[in-house]
Formats: structure tokens, sequence, C-alpha cells
């Protein structure tokens, strides 16, 4: 029998190895975008998907304070940075198939599916793309620790769809176009061509993933009828605590559809994972 969507967004969830994760994300993004280009349609379905997600056993979790803090000027300190970027990309994946798995209750349109099947495919490319680079130094994912606060956005959200666009891809998401052209610096610096490839791919791409929150963010309060900017603010107070963290790029931001006014406001100290 063939699966729906959210049973193939719940096996992503449920496979640990990154690796196999992604070629899974990969084969299903395939399905669907072959099914809405006029091939056997899928329907949405129902799933039960984890609370946490299937993980490795290694990289070992630590508390984001204990995560161990290398110069990134170093040889060390860029892999450091690497593992850490691969960390990420990895949560990413499971962020976008979450909100496919997790939310199918909610009336949404198609198109919700298409982008949030569209970033996990490209979240999944962006893992393999940092992995390839960490193992040509002579490393891999899991050679280090990474902070194990990266899920708990998810956990809060859970229940809350317009709880999680707004912290997920409207404020996280967001900080990657803040931090990522330094990070591409320094590997300019380093004379690492190939890592900067890489990254200038994800940079252009995550750009995308925070303007399809902000597009579903605004439809949902255009259909209740809600001032997106108070509700933003609302929600990322309730769920992010530590607010937003200047310098913003404000030129990527407003690619992206989101405003100054929504994010300034908010410009407090964000937690050491993020920052």
């Amino acid at each position: 029998m063939s699966l729906t969507l959210a049973e193939m967004a719940e096996a992503v969830l449920r496979t640990a190895d990154g690796r196999e994760k992604t070629a899974l994300s990969h084969k299903y993004a395939a399905l669907w975008r072959e099914s809405r280009a006029g091939g056997t349609p899928i329907p949405l379905g129902t799933a039960n998907p984890p609370m946490q997600p299937a993980r490795p056993a290694r990289p070992e979790l630590l508390n984001p304070r204990d995560v161990p803090k290398r110069k990134p000027g170093s040889p060390e300190g860029r892999k450091a940075i690497l593992h850490a970027i691969a960390h990420i990309e990895l949560n990413a994946v499971d962020l976008h198939w979450d909100i496919v798995a997790r939310f199918t209750h909610i009336d949404m349109p198609l198109g919700f599916y298409d982008d949030w099947v569209k970033s996990a495919d490209e979240e999944s490319k962006h893992f393999n793309l940092v992995c390839d680079r960490l193992e040509a130094m002579g490393s891999f994912y899991g050679d280090m620790p990474a902070h194990a606060g990266m899920w708990r956005a998810a956990e809060d959200t859970a229940e809350d769809i317009m709880g999680r666009l707004a912290v997920v891809p409207m404020v996280l998401e967001a900080r990657g176009l803040d931090v990522t052209p330094g990070m591409i610096k320094i590997f300019q610096n380093a004379k690492d061509p190939e890592t900067v490839a890489a990254l200038d791919v994800i940079y252009a791409e995550e750009v995308g993933h925070v303007a399809y929150g902000a597009k579903w963010f605004n439809f949902l309060c255009g259909r209740q009828g809600i001032d997106p900017k108070e509700e933003f603010h609302a929600l990322v107070r309730r769920y992010f605590p530590g607010g937003t963290k200047a310098p913003f790029n404000e030129e990527k931001r407003a690619e992206a559809g989101m405003p100054p006014d929504f994010y300034w406001p908010l410009a407090e100290e964000l937690p050491p994972a993020w920052s």
C-alpha cells in the first residue's frame, strides 16, 4: 500500500542515521514533486510523528554551555563550525518534515506542503554538502559533541502551527541569514573554495525557507483577521523568550518578506545555541 505524505514524513523522522535520513528525504520529496506534476496523487493522510526524531548514537549531545569552544581561525575551529552547521541542517530536515506530519488536521493549501517538502529536500542536500566537506578534512558528523537544545522549539510548538512558523523559519532560520556571511568569510580567508561554494548554496536557499515561514504565517493571520506583526511578537515572546539578536541581515530578511519592525522590537539576547 502506498504511503501518504504524512506517513512519508513520519518515516523520515523515525530514521536515525543522517545519510539514510536524507536519502529517504530526497526519495519522498521526489515522489511528492512527481505527484504534483501530474503523476499518481499522494494523499496528505495523517501520522503519529514522534515528539523527538530518531538520532544516531553520535554526536554526543550536550547542554549548549558545555559544548567546547574552538578558535574559528584554526583548522580544528573550522571543522567545529562545519560540524555545528551539519547538526543544524540535520535538525532542519526533521523540522520541515515534522511540520508536514504534525499539522495535516489544519486546512491548508497544497502549496503549504510543496514549500516544506522542498525545504526538507534542500536541507537534506545541505547536510550532505557539509558532511562531504567534513570528511574531506578528515572528520565526520558525530566526531564532535553538539548541543541538545535545538529541538526544543519543535517540542514547545507541537500543537501551535503559528508558533512553529514564527519560531523556526522566522527566528531560527532567519538567524542563519545573519551569521552565514561571517562563516563564509572565515573559509574564504582559509582559502577553502569548496566549503565556500557549499555555504553559498546554503545561504541562497535559506532565504527561501524564511520566506515560506513568513508567507504562511501571514496567510494564517489573514485568515483569522489578526495583525501579523503583533501576533509574531506575542508568539516569539511566548516560545522564544531570549528574543532576537542584532546585527541583522536586513537585506536578506527583507528579501524573505520580514520587515525590520518584526524583529527589531525583539532584539534582545539570543540563547548561546544560536549565537
